[in-house]
């Protein structure tokens, strides 16, 4: 399902980030100094430390907000939504939410099972304490046993006393079918449970295979036109990919906030995480 995608040149993730929350302040016309917290989702990071969220932090000026990165590949932007919903719950008032990723920088280009899927780019939310609720229901599940299906980013130890060292890719790795298997079947259960008998207007699932989308379609008994779609133009986008698919849906004015629509995150891939989430908007 992929026609195109977007390629960062001259461009760290951060850079990407910094972007999104600087259009989100300007959009709600609020200052930086209001935020309460900003959480990054992310697996291309600049550096392993500082996070990106961090240098989001101060390069917008948001000196009251702390600020850490969540790492959950696919299923990122959903568990960081999750994490700031508990923030607000607790006492925070407002945050940011942002997923961003670079993953041209951790591709082998001479790789074609991975190099032409992926592609780079950031979205996201301005959160706001309010007396409505409307992240409703979610579900977060995480599988460490079968995380080798999809591998990115390794670091041999090296240090002088190393022995029998492990040598995998630094590039992204993936055994495509594992993961389609495992988004058509555990993902599919972890919607199923969610939403039960609930009426959903759309599902804003993570952009990696439009013949996923499909077969979650069918499995789940809904319309393929509530699956809203945007890979054929940005690839996978990883932790970005949903934040940008609403954002993309919101100007179109398929989604309006405000108006209680019912929609239905979901993220799902390396780690092997997923997360799903119920939403009105």
């Amino acid at each position: 399902g992929i026609k195109k995608r977007r390629v960062a040149v001259g461009e760290n993730t951060s850079d990407l980030c910094i972007r999104v929350a600087q259009t989100l302040l300007q959009d709600a016309q609020l200052s930086a100094e209001s935020l309460d917290f900003i959480l990054v989702a992310t697996i291309t990071p600049d550096f392993n430390t500082p996070a990106v969220a961090c240098q989001v932090q101060g390069a917008i000026g948001a000196v009251n907000a702390f600020a850490f990165d969540i790492s959950a590949a696919c299923a990122g932007f959903v568990y960081a939504l999750s994490m700031a919903e508990k923030l607000i719950r607790t006492g925070s008032k407002k945050g940011l939410v942002i997923g961003g990723e670079v993953l041209s920088k951790v591709l082998d280009w001479n790789d074609r099972s991975t190099a032409v899927l992926f592609g780079d780019g950031a979205g996201g939310l301005l959160l706001e304490a309010s007396s409505e609720q409307h992240l409703l229901k979610e579900s977060l599940k995480a599988d460490g046993t079968r995380g080798m299906s999809l591998t990115s980013g390794f670091r041999t130890n090296e240090n002088p006393f190393s022995q029998n060292v492990p040598a995998y890719s630094a590039c992204m790795q993936m055994i495509g079918r594992e993961i389609f298997d495992f988004a058509t079947r555990d993902v599919v259960a972890s919607i199923n449970d969610l939403i039960q008998d609930e009426a959903i207007d759309y599902f804003l699932l993570h952009q990696a295979n439009s013949r996923i989308l499909d077969k979650v379609a069918r499995k789940l008994k809904q319309p393929r036109e509530k699956f809203l779609q945007n890979m054929q133009d940005y690839g996978n986008t990883s932790a970005a990919s949903i934040p940008l698919l609403l954002d993309e849906e919101i100007k179109r004015g398929t989604l309006s906030l405000g108006s209680g629509q019912k929609v239905v995150f979901s993220g799902f891939g390396g780690g092997l995480t997923w997360g799903t989430m119920l939403a009105t908007l």
